[in-house]
């Protein structure tokens, strides 16, 4: 019974994201021209939507960001073929912020001179956090796949973001969950590389760790980003008996501990996060990636909607999406689906239309909470097996 009901349920999804286009626009009514005074507002109406683009799309996160652009590029170009969204064509506005805050804040302000209604990005923490206020300014919604500081959406300081991946609180709940209850260890050395997620997502695993009485946290230290040599650390958490690492940060950093660990014939466990479930990690630390685990977006890769985009990129692009496609994809619907259905870019109308209005995306049929989290959405643990991540069940 479960099994039909997915599927059923699988085809409503598809069902309503085929469908959207044929009644949203219908909603609001524009008023006909009574004289060649309403000349002005029609041709206004007819003027694209714009919508931004902002991540990593070059250097050594351009993994994470150029998946978006994709995404996006892949939406746009359909829906545009239908008509664009009643009957105004959308134009996609990209701009590269290197995953670094000091250069997201460029990054925003030449979206808003570009005039973006909306925007896609930004996609690490730290970037966003940037940019956010930039937006908020100028009262533009911003919807990461991917940015998980759970102030982001806690602090209250940012109602224009949005987001359609789970915040680190539950991403460090999980690691710290699958440490104590499924692997059983005793001694846990916490690290991060000082930014923004990475931290963050430290010290709720430290904090989790600490009020369980199971776990010691032996070692909690950050490491400077960028670094070639992490043999200091790496002789610490040797000396301080560690039976694991949970690290907060990024795939650069994490294959370099990772290999320096098993250069000198450690064993410990190695733990990380969605900024190291990535196969660049893989590529880029080999041999030495294999067993390591990292939390990510629940797999939906089987959702229908998720398949033809899948399938879309395959056939554009030649090679399968990159991390956080999915989530980049069911961002761009999100905003678009806002749009389509309120008839509208204005900031007030689209935040009520966020929070109210379903929308079939790959990671199923979502809205958003009043603190801009996706309702519906959460993590997974996977685990490096025979050169790819694989799916752990616990």
């Amino acid at each position: 019974m479960k099994k039909h009901f997915g599927r059923y349920f699988a085809l409503i999804a598809l069902v309503a994201l085929t469908g959207m286009i044929l009644f949203a626009c219908g909603q609001q009514q524009e008023k006909p021209a009574e004289a060649t005074k309403e000349a002005a507002p029609v041709e206004k109406a007819m003027e694209p939507i714009k919508l931004g683009v902002a991540g990593a799309h070059s250097g050594d996160l351009a993994s994470y960001g150029i998946p978006t652009v994709r995404a996006a590029e892949l939406i746009i170009k359909k829906r545009n073929a239908m008509d664009g969204i009643c009957g105004r064509q959308i134009e996609l506005l990209v701009e590269d912020d290197v995953c670094k805050p000091e250069v997201a804040t460029n990054t925003a302000t030449k979206l808003v001179t570009d005039g973006a209604n909306v925007v896609v990005g930004h996609i690490c923490s730290g970037a966003t956090k940037a940019a956010l206020g930039i937006y908020k300014e100028s009262g533009i919604i911003a919807m990461s796949p991917s940015a998980t500081n759970p102030a982001l959406t806690q602090s209250g300081d940012y109602p224009n973001f949005y987001r359609t991946i789970a915040s680190d609180d539950a991403q460090a709940r999980l690691e710290v969950d699958f440490a104590l209850d499924v692997l059983k260890l005793k001694k846990i050395a916490v690290l991060h590389d000082k930014g923004d997620y990475g931290k963050g997502l430290a010290e709720f695993a430290k904090g989790f760790l600490e009020a369980d009485s199971r776990a010691e946290v032996v070692l909690y230290e950050g490491i400077t980003p960028g670094a070639v040599d992490y043999s200091a650390v790496v002789q610490k958490i040797k000396q301080s008996e560690a039976e694991a690492v949970i690290f907060g940060g990024y795939h650069p950093e994490a294959s370099k501990l990772v290999q320096q660990m098993r250069n000198k014939a450690m064993d410990t466990v190695f733990i990380s996060d969605d900024g190291v479930k990535d196969d660049t990690f893989i590529k880029v630390a080999g041999e030495f990636a294999e067993g390591v685990y990292a939390t990510g977006p629940v797999d939906t890769s089987s959702n229908p909607i998720a398949v033809e985009a899948i399938e879309a990129h395959k056939q554009a692009y030649g090679e399968e999406p990159g991390a956080f496609f999915l989530n980049a994809y069911a961002a761009t619907l999100a905003l678009l689906n806002a749009i389509e259905k309120s008839g509208s870019t204005e900031y007030d109308v689209l935040t009520k239309t966020l929070q109210s209005e379903w929308v079939a995306t790959p990671l199923g049929i979502i809205k958003f909470d009043e603190k801009g989290d996706a309702i519906g959405v959460g993590f997974a643990m996977y685990q490096v097996q025979g050169g790819q991540y694989v799916t752990v069940d616990f």
